[in-house]
């Protein structure tokens, strides 16, 4: 889709879709793409059981996980 970024972020409790308009992506890029540990802040919408976050604002939490032993785990 034109304009838009797609992410899905999974963890123990489930996944959501992520969606990134063409003006934040810009603005955030490196954050976007270049973060371990993402956090998002934005507007929740759910629609016959499939849910969406509008994202307003991206974090990079990436140092937080300094000293962590962090392996990659599939929860489906």
């Amino acid at each position: 889709a034109s304009g838009v970024t797609f992410v899905t972020l999974e963890d123990e409790f489930g996944m959501v879709n992520v969606v990134v308009w063409r003006d934040l992506a810009e603005r955030q890029r490196k954050v976007l793409v270049g973060s371990q540990l993402l956090q998002v802040f934005g507007r929740l919408e759910s629609k016959s059981g499939v849910r969406h976050l509008i994202a307003q604002r991206l974090y990079d939490l990436t140092p937080l996980l300094t000293g962590l032993d962090v392996r990659s785990r599939d929860f489906q």
